[in-house]
């Protein structure tokens, strides 16, 4: 290889280098932009409702038990007993809870930002089965039971957009604030028109629950039977949780989703007295006492039976600052592509490319990222891709035209360029054959080059072709003679 294709080709390798670091700033901004937006969505959340977990319904029991024992006085030296009481409180879960949910989705503006929220009414229902004596095993004489109250555990109570009543027994019953419960966190109860009693106790449960939150929805499946529907008008659900649903169907209009639990796969109820056995042993239900020494510890434990849920997440399939960053990442192999093409020219066509004529044409392949990420933020991200992409094809072919020489050689430049673009937003938007496409286009790249060049003399680029020499020697001996 010569001096001189040796110098032309670190200049351009030089050049590349330098141009990373426009490309760092503009994704530097990328990032800085979506922490902005992430910060005003955050704020909007904070001004209406978080997203929502739903923990219940379940039935608490509060109680106080007199405790009993033994101790020597030292100074009678006389065995007498002490008194102390505990209060606690014992859990039931449901024996089937149905919901039934329409979401309702709704957009908040702040700015050049906007937040989704949702507005989800659940018809929520259900039986309970209340054990004689509460399952008290032994010692029932030592207990004093409070009125027993259904609690539902919901994680943002300022999202509860109605005022919901509680049909039990042919009767309404308004709901409070508050869960009486650390178990289920923040929520409301509704007190139960039931005493202790040596027989079990059937009833069912009906109640509508209007819930504002943002971005997601989770629901706990208490009941031994579990079912929960869902519809909404949003048509890009992301479900999670410990379960799928177990139907689903999702359209242009919104989708709609089932899922069913059993005991069987939650394990919720054996998880309830596993976690207070060590407290309460010859307690056969859940319970939780509120001494300090005990309460806590069990609390903590038993607090772990909310993680065991399933929900839905509205996703925002066109997140412009996502795309943005992605092509960013791509912007290296853009510019190397772009200035091999030129390179390519150079030494196919004899033609002499200054490298300052490289460094403006990289400058303007960099400054389309820094207009598609500040168009996207007004018009959304096709439509800036496809502004930005255009724009750039044009001054490009304009400038071309004359650094290459030629019309057409300019308008084939910018023709393969915007093909590069197109592939690049097929690229951006093929996420699952992103890695398979790119790798595609690099070996049709590399082989086109191997079959332009096949015959290309390495060596003998940047020397005079024989014409030239024989040209000089011509003029020489006519200036000599």
């Amino acid at each position: 290889m010569n001096r001189q294709l040796g110098f032309k080709l670190g200049a351009i390798a030089l050049l590349i280098v330098l141009l990373l670091i426009p490309l760092l700033m503009i994704d530097g901004l990328v990032d800085e932009r979506q922490s902005y937006r992430d910060e005003v969505l955050q704020d909007i959340s904070r001004s209406s409702s978080y997203s929502q977990q739903l923990t219940g319904p379940v039935v608490v029991v509060p109680y106080s038990r007199t405790l009993r024992s033994w101790r020597l006085d030292k100074a009678s030296q006389q065995r007498v007993m002490q008194e102390r009481e505990v209060r606690g409180r014992l859990y039931f879960l449901p024996e089937t809870f149905v919901l039934d949910g329409q979401m309702r989705t709704e957009l908040r503006h702040r700015g050049i930002y906007e937040a989704r929220l949702y507005h989800a009414g659940n018809q929520i229902s259900g039986s309970f089965v209340l054990p004689a004596n509460y399952g008290i095993a032994s010692d029932l004489a030592s207990y004093r039971f409070d009125d027993p109250v259904l609690a539902v555990g919901i994680s943002d109570v300022r999202g509860i957009e109605n005022a919901p009543k509680l049909k039990v027994e042919g009767a309404l019953r308004d709901f409070q604030p508050g869960t009486r419960s650390q178990l289920l966190g923040n929520g409301v109860h509704a007190v139960l028109p039931f005493k202790a009693s040596d027989r079990e106790q059937r009833f069912d449960y009906a109640f509508e629950l209007s819930l504002l939150g943002s971005s997601r929805l989770d629901i706990t499946p208490v009941g031994r039977d579990s079912q929960v529907n869902l519809t909404a008008d949003w048509p890009h659900p992301s479900f999670g949780g410990e379960f799928l649903p177990t139907e689903r169907s999702i359209s242009d209009r919104g989708f709609s989703a089932r899922w069913r639990t059993s005991f069987f796969a939650t394990n919720l109820e054996d998880q309830l007295r596993a976690c207070t056995a060590s407290a309460q042993p010859d307690v056969a239900v859940a319970a939780v006492p509120d001494d300090p020494d005990v309460g806590q510890a069990s609390s903590a434990r038993c607090s772990e039976f909310a993680e065991h849920s399933f929900g839905v997440a509205l996703v925002d399939p066109v997140d412009q600052y996502l795309k943005t960053d992605r092509a960013v990442k791509y912007a290296l192999l853009f510019i190397v592509l772009t200035f091999a093409g030129f390179f390519l020219f150079e030494v196919l066509k004899r033609l002499a490319v200054h490298p300052v004529q490289y460094g403006l044409v990289g400058m303007a392949l960099a400054l389309f990222y820094l207009l598609l990420l500040s168009l996207c933020e007004h018009v959304g991200f096709e439509l800036a891709y496809l502004i930005s992409a255009s724009a750039c094809v044009g001054l490009l072919g304009f400038y071309l035209c004359y650094v290459l020489h030629s019309l057409w050689r300019g308008v084939t430049f910018s023709v393969a360029l915007a093909a590069l673009y197109g592939m690049l937003y097929a690229l951006l938007n093929a996420e699952d054959y992103a890695l398979l496409m790119g790798s595609l286009l690099l070996f049709a790249v590399l082989a086109g080059v191997m079959v332009l060049t096949r015959r290309l003399d390495w060596y003998g680029i940047g020397k005079p072709s024989r014409g030239d020499e024989l040209s000089f020697s011509l003029s020489d001996v006519q200036a000599g003679g």
